[in-house]
């Protein structure tokens, strides 16, 4: 328990420090752009027009709304962020009482291959960030809405309790899950990707009688999990585009974004677009 509550506090203060970061990076997802692009050079030398950068962005922000403003949607992100890491820790806690049934193989071996593991650890940690992430949306959906909200200066979504009501009144149970599928699917491919990849350099590119062997190995795990992230991306965009499309604010309809009827054709039309 007391780990538990250590991996909360934690968390929460990592989530207030990188908040604005978010609240900047939803900002530009579905393409509010205030700024005008400056001329600047690029690595060769040669003049381009460069979009704002964060900074100059949070500064925009705190020109509006003040210091304050970078933190709008912190409450409900904090929510789902203590209770992620409760149904986390309690469905990694069940799977291992229970044990994994193995995915390679027939039977049940006492010695596991190097791979076997990786694939029930990774099965495990799958299950377990698919709950929590299903148990938390609501409370990333709000989130994202209240964010989204600078961009039409609405104040519709103006606490955790109200936008709750909001949510159910206007969309129902399902307006809670809005951009769900392709937040899950860019996770568990995300996961996999990260820890295969990792598991095969480890195995095969990295000398078990090379020194620091345990820093690299930690190394080449970021690595791959940086990479990994990269190549999700486009379900982070889809995903948080349709947790607002067509929400009644703004920022989720014309000329910000289109109204797309399923996550599908949000892609497709991303994808027309070179977007992703």
């Amino acid at each position: 328990m007391a780990d538990v509550c250590g991996q909360v506090l934690l968390g929460s203060g990592l989530t207030v420090l990188s908040h604005p970061l978010m609240y900047i990076k939803v900002l530009i997802q579905v393409g509010h752009e205030p700024l005008r692009p400056t001329l600047g050079r690029n690595l060769f030398g040669r003049q381009v027009y460069q979009l704002p950068g964060l900074f100059a962005y949070a500064k925009h922000i705190i020109k509006i709304d003040g210091r304050a403003g970078l933190f709008k949607g912190l409450g409900p992100r904090l929510c789902a962020g203590t209770i992620g890491t409760l149904v986390h820790s309690k469905v990694v806690q069940k799977c291992q009482e229970q044990g994994t049934p193995q995915i390679l193989g027939g039977q049940q071996k006492d010695k596991e291959s190097s791979l076997q593991q990786v694939v029930n650890e990774t099965t495990r940690e799958m299950v377990a960030r698919s709950c929590a992430t299903i148990v938390t949306h609501p409370f990333h959906v709000i989130t994202l809405r209240c964010m989204v909200q600078f961009i039409g200066r609405e104040t519709k979504y103006s606490g955790v309790f109200d936008s709750i009501i909001t949510v159910y009144r206007e969309e129902g149970i399902l307006g809670f899950f809005a951009g769900l599928i392709p937040r899950l699917l860019g996770d568990v491919l995300s996961l996999w990707i990260c820890n295969l990849l990792a598991h095969l350099i480890n195995t095969y590119a990295i000398d078990d009688s090379m020194s620091h062997t345990g820093e690299i190995k930690n190394c080449s795990q970021a690595m791959t999990g940086f990479f990994a992230s990269m190549l999700t991306y486009p379900f982070v965009l889809v995903s948080n585009i349709m947790a607002v499309n067509n929400c009644g604010l703004a920022g989720g309809r014309d000329p910000y974004a289109s109204v797309y009827p399923t996550w599908v054709d949000c892609w497709m039309h991303l994808s027309r677009e070179a977007s992703i």
